[in-house]
């Protein structure tokens, strides 16, 4: 009998599902010891096991096909300005809220509670992305709801319960809520004291008391949130908001969805257009103050960005190694050959490096919101938030597209986790200030508050003496900060290099020497903007790939 069968499967790598995000990544696990959170040790290790089932990765891919849906009015037409989800969508956001990502510092504080909760969502930011913007905002949103007593005692409670209500009904029927931001008008971008958004004082005016907006912001996501922090103009100036999306008698409040973005990326997170058409508003802070009261915010987003673009490395690397110890070419493995071991082990001192700075700061915040309240710690971060957020957002695309060749033609196809990986990979360098905002407000930090770069080059004083290069690096740095000609010309230059020194800094004192050295050997001297797969002849490329292997 002649068959008809014209090929059979082979040569191809298993599915990395079903395994341990926590106990399969050892730079993870050393960066949790090594910054105060070892206790939260099983919890992790337990959170690991359920982000790496098949069925969490397929809640991403199925989120990811079935788009959000915006349904303006029902049947009768009546006004909704519902957004629709997949139910793969919820399943992430329950994973996500009752295993506290957005609130658990906040509701369990004490050392290390940052940094276990920044494991987490490195963690659950692998398996997909778009779901982190809502869970992000309602994690951020607590140090600017606290500056008004009234707000803080009717909504923290909520904020702060691990669980997640999808429900389509008013904050005061839920337990649990989420908390959005909407900054963003379409004639100011990043420029928010150009927002022509109005807010009207209904009776008494100040902090606490109610207003009416009316306006058009050009990036409101997650617009099924229970509330959002908004800046509107009043009469002092541009100040804080909370718009809650129903009234307190049980009304819908006019906020009115004019559409959703088609975006790239991101896509199981709706983004929306929305005109304020005298929406209540509770005013958030001091009035004319609206910048200092979202900051603190906006400043826990941009560290979230790190965290999500530091697990978009770490899976992209995780995926190619998987890859590489599957698949054969030219009679070896592909973990195997010389060359690709040099890409593999350079993707993977990336993804060392930007752990160890995003770590570093989850402990800052720690220290910083302790009873002692570190004050060192928080110039620290008032530094090293737009330094760490614009240097490891902005080396992830370049990053997930060299994993991407490791995989080859499959990498681009929607069947694998990659081809999304790269669609969001630009989102988070984008998004809360991109490349330019992020260097300029390093400036800012340098010139508002000088003893923070005054500690930040402190700690990098402690290295001297570890590493040549470094030294020579770290005064080549204090060189080109003492020059002050042509500052903002020069500001991602500056940026690059703070970077940088730190992260070199970090690893030395993580105490693996092979990881270390090859960092200095290949960011530090030569080119800073070098071509993955560069690694100079010596570098410890078995030791960096057993570090990188998802399953030890």
């Amino acid at each position: 009998m002649t068959s008809h069968s014209t090929h059979d499967v082979f040569n191809q790598s298993e599915d990395l599902l079903d395994y341990n995000l926590y106990s399969g990544d050892r730079a993870l696990q050393e960066a949790v010891e090594r910054h105060g959170a070892a206790w939260a040790e099983q919890e992790l290790l337990d959170f690991g096991a359920l982000c790496g089932r098949s069925e969490c990765f397929n809640w991403g891919f199925l989120a990811n096909e079935y788009r959000p849906q915006f349904q303006s009015h029902d049947r009768q037409g009546f006004r909704t300005d519902e957004v629709r989800y997949h139910d793969a969508y919820h399943q992430l956001m329950t994973q996500a809220l009752e295993n506290g990502l957005h609130a658990s510092p906040w509701a369990n504080p004490g050392p290390g509670a940052h940094v276990a909760r920044a494991a987490k969502y490195l963690m659950q930011a692998q398996v997909e992305s778009g779901h982190g913007c809502p869970v992000t905002m309602t994690f951020a949103c607590v140090p600017s709801l606290r500056l008004t007593d009234a707000i803080a005692e009717q909504w923290l409670p909520k904020v702060m319960t691990y669980g997640y209500d999808a429900r389509n009904l008013p904050y005061f029927d839920k337990k649990a809520v989420t908390i959005g931001m909407g900054m963003t008008e379409k004639q100011g971008g990043s420029d928010v004291r150009s927002n022509t958004t109005r807010a009207s004082a209904t009776a008494k005016r100040g902090s606490g008391c109610e207003y009416q907006l009316t306006g058009h912001k050009w990036f409101t996501s997650a617009p099924m949130c229970d509330a959002f922090l908004m800046l509107a103009q009043c009469d002092a100036g541009l100040s804080c908001f909370l718009v809650p999306r129903w009234k307190p008698d049980g009304s819908k409040n006019p906020i009115q969805v004019q559409r959703l973005k088609n975006k790239m990326g991101n896509v199981a997170n709706a983004s929306s257009e929305i005109e304020l058409r005298g929406a209540l508003a509770w005013l958030v802070g001091t009035p004319g103050r609206g910048v200092a009261a979202i900051i603190e915010m906006v400043a826990m987003t941009r560290f979230d960005c790190m965290i999500g673009s530091t697990a978009a490395q770490r899976q992209a690397v995780a995926q190619a190694i998987n890859h590489a110890v599957g698949r054969q070419a030219f009679g070896r493995h592909l973990i195997d050959q010389p060359l690709m071991r040099n890409v593999l082990a350079d993707l993977q001192l990336e993804v060392e490096g930007s752990l160890a700075l995003t770590m570093r700061l989850a402990e800052a915040l720690d220290r910083s919101q302790s009873e002692q309240g570190d004050q060192r710690e928080s110039l620290l971060l008032r530094l090293g938030l737009p330094i760490g957020k614009y240097w490891v957002c902005k080396r992830t695309p370049a990053h997930i597209y060299e994993a991407m060749e490791c995989l080859g033609g499959n990498a681009v196809t929607e069947d694998f986790i990659m081809a999304r990986l790269y669609r969001d990979a630009p989102i988070n360098a984008i998004w809360e200030g991109s490349g330019n905002v992020q260097a300029l407000d390093m400036l800012r930090a340098c010139s508002r508050s000088p003893e923070a770069l005054d500690i930040w080059l402190e700690e990098l004083h402690s290295a001297r003496g570890n590493h040549p290069i470094l030294d020579r690096t770290i005064d080549k740095l204090q060189q080109h900060l003492g020059d002050r000609n042509d500052l903002e010309f020069r500001a991602r230059h500056l940026a690059n290099q703070l970077s940088l020194t730190m992260q070199a800094h970090l690893l030395i004192q993580a105490g693996n020497a092979a990881v270390a050295d090859a960092f200095i050997a290949s960011r530090l001297d030569g080119d800073s903007n070098h071509s993955f797969g560069t690694l100079p002849v010596g570098i410890d490329t078995a030791a960096l790939l057993e570090r990188a292997r998802p399953r030890l």
